[in-house]
């Protein structure tokens, strides 16, 4: 069953055209990621669909609600956790929680059993002020309050950033198991690492989707062959590779830089010999598979 849908979302700002007809769909249950650099259009579009903003043209429902005429049933059926730390940082963790469950007409204790697993790692210090919290546990923090009223969707607008590699790595482990108790979910991030943990993704730049499919069929539909090189000096390294014969891409990956040409029957040894005329020493090269940033990359 559809629970998210986007027909044709535009959203203009003055001059600037932050969404470009986007239209998607989410499924119940389902863990959906919008993956995108930052000015891609996240934001806006998670604000459409939780009735904070509206779109200049499209529709959206979501539960079967139109988010303009049905506002105030999706606000009572949907948590929303914005990019930005926004709960009360002079309210301690528990007056906050409170406070929202009060909000939504609800208790702790009724929905306890919701939160509990993300609860009871900053519960010891629940007489702590939310300012003073650690990213990690701001972020436990406003997780446990967008869900205190037991929503039937989450929106969660890149909830990681700023955030440390354990601290997202348990954050993940959280979404997995609010989706197997049902919730439906729907988070933005830039890190293209964790599009692999969504059930399925759509890549967006610029307001336009990209591409939308289960990350492991997105990176299977990467159609170049990819190289993964290096050498004593990456930066003439770059220089060289894009004055190489039919080079389609350069950019930089880590310690490598990732190469693709339009001449698919391309090999190493001829990428070596080429480097090795150029003046390169310690020269490595491999083949590697896609990753979502390569194949982001190449959409672009």
């Amino acid at each position: 069953m559809k629970r998210i849908i986007v027909e044709n979302i535009s959203k203009s700002y003055k001059n600037a055209q932050a969404l470009k007809n986007i239209s998607f769909e989410v499924n119940d249950s389902e863990l959906f990621g919008l993956i995108g650099p930052d000015g891609a259009g996240k934001t806006s579009l998670f604000r459409i669909l939780t009735t904070l903003l509206l779109a200049t043209d499209g529709s959206a429902e979501v539960f079967g609600y139109d988010v303009v005429k049905d506002y105030k049933k999706i606000r009572n059926i949907v948590g929303y956790m914005p990019g930005k730390f926004s709960l009360y940082q002079d309210l301690s963790v528990e007056e906050n929680l409170n406070f929202f469950a009060t909000v939504f007409g609800t208790t702790i204790e009724e929905n306890y059993d919701l939160v509990k697993d993300i609860y009871s790692h900053i519960e010891p210090f629940k007489h702590r002020l939310a300012g003073k919290l650690s990213g990690g546990m701001k972020q436990k923090l406003a997780l446990s309050c967008a869900l205190i009223h037991r929503p039937k969707v989450l929106f969660l607008d890149e909830p990681t950033t700023g955030v440390d590699a354990v601290s997202r790595k348990e954050f993940w482990e959280m979404l997995r198991g609010l989706k197997q108790k049902g919730i439906t979910i729907l988070v933005s991030t830039p890190y293209m690492d964790e599009a692999s943990l969504c059930d399925r993704v759509a890549l967006i730049q610029s307001g336009k989707i990209l591409s939308i499919d289960t990350p492991e069929n997105i990176t299977n539909q990467y159609s170049h062959k990819l190289f993964a090189i290096k050498s004593n000096n990456l930066y003439k390294l770059s220089k060289d590779l894009k004055e190489f014969k039919s080079t389609r891409s350069v950019y930089l990956f880590g310690q490598y830089l990732h190469y693709t040409s339009n001449d698919n029957n391309l090999n190493t040894q001829e990428i070596e010999q080429f480097l090795f005329q150029k003046g390169h020493h310690e020269i490595e090269i491999k083949t590697i598979k896609a990753s979502i940033e390569d194949c982001f990359m190449d959409l672009m």
